[in-house]
């Protein structure tokens, strides 16, 4: 069912005149985005495709997952393998899930020890989240492997002047129980913030109950994060992050003897550990701004089969990244800005099967980028880089970016363009296990897009249009082996990975943000991505060719809050032959709050409200209906 005629079935719910972004109401000129450029820029100098969600807006929304928050971002498409928790993926502009690189607060999350190095989103909670920025399009210039889709940066709570509370704790259908907790301040030289996550749910089951499923699979998690920054002089300070999350979940699979699809006994653990240390130091009067540090991440997985009378270990792996990084900003006129940059990188893996021997690699990159950043004349902004990676394995990978953004009145017009490559090294599950091929080569990616936004209404509304296009080449797949005489073939039996994919994506995001009147946030979008396999010609697995969005949230004097979110996506295929259709769907959440004081606000809200059945995956089943009460308290 076409995304156009959800729309117009949704029609009797939407008594607003509009479509929705992913930021409820319009980008007010002047707001600031770090991601695009790793620099702080007014997003109307940047002639990339973003969306920025802040904190406010996440609050308005009682967002719980990640997921909460992107899928409503234009261009985005996600699956998921059941309820909250489960195994999600992520596509942007119909590029790979593991063709987005994603960061909390900078440092890089993706998982070393992944098939292709992606990042699960599925166990990944907001709690003190408090703001995401969306980069569409290649990023290597700036991001290096795996920015062929796009960016996607979290950024947790930072540290507030005076001293500040915030807690919320919320309970609902399926004994689904979550806190969230965070405290931040300043002393003296020092600033910083702490904050703390849980959740505990007893889930739906991923086998759909719609085919049969009918045991629970239940989702744990708990979690938290820091930053610290010390002033150590005016020119100089020291900055400290971290992050970490401890999650379980039951999963479903393909159990012996009949090795069909169906409820199991088995359970995934993961813990994910982010560190980053660095110094930060201006020189000459503030216009040389250097940053040196170090970044940590670590992935640990393992999975287990409860259904013996002693657990068995089934999967383990672990995967680690650590970088060194230079990064520096040069302001050589108030017109024109240099940033600068250099990277060792080293990723490991290690993964077993059912306690067997580990199986352990690691490579390493070294990197060198430049982006020149000019404004010749008023309202016009040029963005042009380079970057040149050193992989152990295939050797050298330079790619180049350019953008432009120009206003003609100060920020209410916005015309973008935009140009960039990307690549992403072979994943060291692709070059090293049981199925590896070290003469695999980069996967490459050239993206375009050209788009404008205009603000009226004195800026309470503001309309967007957008076209994409994007073209991939050398993509990895997997190879089966079985009756091959290929010399790849000779010590993989079951079969390999080699570069043999191409694909493209071209198409449309269309926005509109509204605030008619004090309080009351409108946004609207609806993106089209024509995503196909140019070798077959057939569309990519799980991208729906259309998908449409609606955010509102109004909040009265008196402190009452309503707000509704409604969903919109098309067909799609589970398989890259196009024989195993998904259903497009419609789901509508609906929210609430009252402010009792100040301080103490409550909540509740009804996900799934008419109970929608769909799958985003074929045989995973997705939740229905669930009713959620809450308080939070903040000073």
């Amino acid at each position: 069912m076409p995304a156009f005629r959800y729309l117009l079935a949704a029609a009797p719910l939407l008594s607003f005149p509009s479509l929705a972004v992913a930021e409820t109401g319009p980008v007010d000129a002047g707001t600031i985005i770090v991601t695009a450029t790793r620099t702080e820029r007014p997003v109307e100098s940047v002639g990339q495709s973003v969306t920025i969600v802040d904190e406010e807006e996440i609050a308005a929304r009682q967002a719980v997952s990640a997921i909460d928050i992107l899928r409503t971002v234009p261009g985005v498409r996600f699956n998921r393998n059941g309820g909250l928790g489960a195994a999600a993926g992520l596509s942007i502009r119909g590029a790979e899930s593991d063709h987005t690189v994603v960061l909390i607060d900078g440092v890089k999350l993706n998982d070393p020890a992944a098939p292709g190095a992606g990042f699960d989103f599925g166990p990944l909670l907001m709690g003190n989240i408090a703001r995401v920025e969306v980069v569409r399009g290649a990023q290597s210039v700036l991001y290096g492997s795996q920015a062929i889709g796009g960016v996607v940066n979290l950024i947790t709570r930072t540290a507030t002047d005076p001293f500040a509370l915030d807690a919320r704790a919320e309970y609902g259908s399926r004994d689904t129980a979550h806190l969230v907790g965070n405290v931040s301040g300043r002393a003296g030289a020092a600033s910083g913030s702490l904050g703390i996550t849980y959740l505990r749910t007893d889930g739906i089951s991923a086998f759909s109950s719609e085919r049969g499923g009918a045991e629970r699979d239940g989702f744990e998690s708990i979690g938290g994060n820091g930053r610290l920054t010390v002033d150590v002089s005016d020119t100089v300070s020291l900055d400290l992050r971290g992050f970490y999350a401890d999650a379980s979940i039951d999963l479903d699979g393909f159990p012996p003897p009949l090795y069909a699809f169906s409820d199991t006994a088995d359970r995934s653990f993961r813990k994910d550990l982010v560190g980053y240390a660095g110094v930060n130091a201006a020189l000459l009067q503030g216009r040389f701004r250097n940053r040196l540090g170090i970044a940590y991440t670590r992935v640990d997985r393992r999975n287990v089969d409860r259904s013996l009378d002693t657990a068995v270990e089934t999967f383990a792996s672990e995967g680690t990244n650590r970088r060194f990084e230079y990064q520096g900003v040069l302001d050589l006129s108030r017109a024109t800005q240099l940033v600068m940059g250099a990277e060792h990188e080293e990723s490991r893996y290690a993964s077993s099967n059912y306690g067997g021997p580990d199986d352990r690699e690691s490579v390493t990159v070294q990197s060198l980028y430049g982006q020149l950043s000019l404004a010749p004349l008023p309202g016009l902004s040029l963005i042009g880089g380079v970057r040149h990676d050193d992989h152990r394995t295939f050797g050298g990978e330079t790619t180049v970016a350019g953008n432009a953004a120009w206003s003609p009145n100060g920020g209410a017009t916005v015309i973008r363009a935009s140009y960039g490559e990307g690549f992403k090294a072979p994943s060291l599950f692709q070059l090293f296990s049981d199925y590896g091929n070290t003469a695999l080569q980069p996967e490459r990616a050239r993206t375009r897009d050209v788009g404008i936004t205009h603000a009226f209404l004195d800026r309470r509304a503001q309309v967007g249009v957008t076209w994409f296009n994007r073209t991939a080449t050398n993509l990895i797949a997997y190879v089966s082996c079985f009756g091959s005489t290929d010399a790849l073939c000779a010590e993989r039996p079951f079969g390999t990975y080699d570069n043999i994919a191409r694909a493209k994506a071209d198409g449309w995001e269309f926005t509109l943000g509204l605030e008619p009147v004090d309080g009351f946030d409108l946004a609207l979008q609806y993106s089209v991505v024509d995503a196909f396999d140019r070798v077959s010609g057939r569309r990519l697995a799980r991208r729906a060719r259309e998908s449409a969005s609606l955010v509102a949230d109004w909040r009265a004097p008196s402190g009452l809050s309503l707000g509704m979110t409604v969903l919109m996506t098309g067909d799609s295929f589970e398989d890259a032959a196009n024989t195993a259709p998904l259903d497009g769907y419609v789901e509508t959440d609906l929210r609430a709050g009252f402010a009792l004081t100040p301080q103490i606000e409550v909540f509740g809200r009804i996900d799934n409200l008419f109970d929608a059945r769909y799958e985003t995956a074929l045989l995973y089943g997705q939740p229905g209906r669930s009713v959620t009460a809450g308080l939070r308290y903040s000073m």
